[in-house]
C-alpha cells in the first residue's frame, strides 16, 4: 500500500512551501489510494513550541488536507509525535553500537578525548558537566549511495564526501536524519516527498537504511518554491506563512489551487484540489525551481471568490472573521446576501469586510469626500427626502420597483442623475464605492434604508446650519 507522509517541525509558522509539499503528498495518497500520515518531528528541543504544533495541525484542518494517521481530529497527538518515541530510536542506536556500526565520541570542551566502542565505565559514572558524550554513525568509505529520484532520476554521492555524523545527542535525543529513518520504516512509509533541500540528507538516511537492513522507500525531492530574484522565498520577498494568508483572507481552495502550480502543470489554471488529484503525476512534477507569484495567487484567489458556491464563500467568511476575532452581528441569509452583491468587486475575504462593513453596523462615518460634494450642497436634503417618501409608497421592496422609484426620483430634476444616485448610496452605506445601489437597498430592507436615510438628513442639517 503507499503509505506518504508531511512530516514538519514545529519550530516556527508553517510555510507555503511545507504546505505545497503537504498538499502533493496528499495528492500522491490519495491518487494511489494510499495513506496520508502526519508526524511532528520535535527532536530540537529548544525551539519545538506547542503553539506552533497547534498551529500546523490547525492549518492543515483549514486547507483541507485530511491525514489519514498521526494525530486525531480533535487535536490530541498521536503516536507519532518525534518526542514521544525517545526510547525506540534509542534500541536501534544500541543495534549499531552492539554490531559496531557506531561508537561514541566524548568531548571535553571542544576537544575530543575519546572515540570508540564500548564507553569505557570513566565516562559512564563521571559528571556530565565534565563530559559531553555523542554517538556517531560509522561510515564506510569509498562507496557510491545511489537512488532513482521519481522526479530527477538517478542521484549520486560518493561515501568519500560524508564524514561520520552524530546520530544521538549528548542529551540524549537522536539527531533528525536518524530519526526519519526509524519513522518511516515503522510507519511503512513507501514513498517519500519532500523538498529538494532534502536530497543532501538522502545518502546519510540511506546509509542508516542499509546497516539496520530496512528496505528503502521510493524517494521525490519537489523543486524549491524560489522568489522572483530566484533565491530561495523567504519574508525577503512577501509574506510566506499560511497564517499571514488567512488573515489576509485567502480562500483555502484558493490557495491550493494555486500551490498546485507551483511545479506541476495541472493542464489548467483555476480547479477545485479536491477533486485534481485524479490527475495528479508525480513524475511529472518540475526538477527546476518555481517563482512564486503574489499576483497570481491574488488572481487566483479573486476567481474563487467570485465564482465559488455562496454557501462555501459564506463558510470562508465566516471563517475568517471568526480567525481574526471580527464580530458579524447578522443572520445568516443576510450576511450571504452581502456577500452576494459585493463579492464582484473585490479580491480577498479581507476587502469583502473593507468593503461591507457598513452593511453591518449603523453607527459607521460619513466619508469625507461625501459629506464636502454631497450632503453639503443646498439641494441634498431635498433628494434623500423625496427618497424617504417615494420608497415608503412602495409595497413591493423588488429591484425593478427600487430601480423606476430612483430613476423617477432623478426624473424630477432637483439635480444631476449621479447626484441623487450618489446622495442615496453615500447615505445608507455613508461612501461613495459600493456594490449596486438597487441590490444595496433591496438587500438593506425598507426599513433599514429608510432609518438610514432619515439619519442622513439629520446629519446634513447639523452641518449644514
Amino acid at each position: 500500500m503507499v503509505r506518504v507522509r508531511f512530516a514538519p517541525s514545529p519550530t516556527g509558522n508553517l510555510h507555503v512551501g511545507g504546505l505545497r509539499t503537504a498538499l502533493f503528498n496528499w495528492y500522491f495518497a490519495k491518487k494511489n489510494d494510499g495513506k496520508f500520515i502526519l508526524r511532528i518531528e520535535d527532536t530540537d528541543t529548544e525551539r519545538s513550541k506547542i503553539e506552533y504544533e497547534n498551529a500546523i495541525i490547525e492549518e492543515l484542518r483549514w486547507a483541507g488536507l485530511d491525514y489519514d494517521e498521526g494525530v486525531d481530529k480533535k487535536g490530541k497527538y498521536g503516536p507519532y509525535r518525534q518526542s514521544e518515541r525517545l526510547d525506540i530510536y534509542k534500541k536501534y542506536i544500541d543495534q549499531l553500537l552492539k554490531e559496531d556500526k557506531a561508537y561514541y565520541s566524548v568531548y571535553k570542551g571542544e576537544e575530543i578525548v575519546f572515540e570508540g566502542n564500548p564507553l569505557p565505565n570513566k565516562y559512564k559514572t563521571d559528571s556530565n558537566d565534565n563530559y559531553s558524550i555523542v554517538v556517531k554513525f560509522k561510515v564506510e568509505k569509498g562507496k557510491i549511495i545511489s537512488f532513482n529520484d521519481l522526479i530527477r532520476g538517478l542521484i549520486e554521492f560518493n561515501t568519500d564526501n560524508i564524514d561520520d555524523f552524530v546520530i544521538l545527542r549528548s542529551n540524549g535525543v537522536a539527531v533528525y536524519n536518524f530519526c526519519v529513518v526509524i519513522d518511516d520504516y515503522l510507519m511503512k512509509i513507501s514513498h517519500v516527498i519532500r523538498g529538494e533541500d532534502h536530497i543532501s540528507n538522502t545518502p546519510k538516511q540511506i546509509l542508516l537504511y542499509n546497516a539496520l537492513s530496512f528496505n528503502l522507500p521510493e524517494f521525490a525531492h519537489l523543486p524549491l518554491i524560489v522568489g522572483e530574484d530566484k533565491t530561495p522565498l523567504s519574508k525577503r520577498h512577501g509574506e510566506v506563512s499560511i497564517s499571514y494568508f488567512r488573515k489576509e483572507g485567502y480562500l483555502p481552495k484558493a490557495l491550493l489551487n494555486y500551490l498546485s502550480l507551483l511545479g506541476w502543470n495541472a493542464n489548467e489554471q483555476i480547479f477545485d484540489f479536491r477533486e485534481k488529484y485524479k490527475d495528479f503525476d508525480i513524475k511529472s512534477v518540475s526538477k527546476s525551481p518555481t517563482v512564486f507569484d503574489y499576483n497570481k495567487l491574488l488572481w487566483t484567489n479573486e476567481v474563487h471568490l467570485r465564482n465559488n458556491p455562496i454557501d462555501e464563500v459564506y463558510q470562508n467568511f465566516l471563517d475568517w472573521s471568526n480567525y481574526c476575532k471580527i464580530k458579524i452581528a447578522a443572520e445568516d441569509t443576510y450576511i450571504k446576501r452581502v456577500i452576494e452583491i459585493s463579492r464582484q468587486k473585490v479580491q480577498t475575504l479581507k476587502e469583502l469586510y473593507e468593503f461591507s462593513r457598513n452593511f453591518f453596523i449603523d453607527d459607521f462615518e460619513y466619508e469625507e469626500e461625501f459629506v464636502k460634494k454631497y450632503m453639503c450642497k443646498p439641494w441634498f436634503k431635498e433628494v434623500i427626502e423625496t427618497t424617504i417618501d417615494q420608497l415608503q409608497q412602495l409595497d413591493y421592496f423588488e429591484i425593478n420597483n427600487i430601480e423606476n422609484t430612483l430613476k423617477q426620483i432623478a426624473a424630477l430634476n432637483i439635480t444631476g442623475k449621479k447626484n441623487v444616485f450618489q446622495s442615496i448610496r453615500g447615505s445608507i452605506l455613508g461612501k461613495l464605492v459600493t456594490p449596486g445601489l438597487y441590490e444595496s437597498i433591496k438587500v438593506l430592507g425598507k426599513e433599514q434604508t429608510i432609518n438610514r436615510l432619515k439619519k442622513a438628513v439629520d446629519f446634513s442639517n447639523n452641518i449644514n446650519r
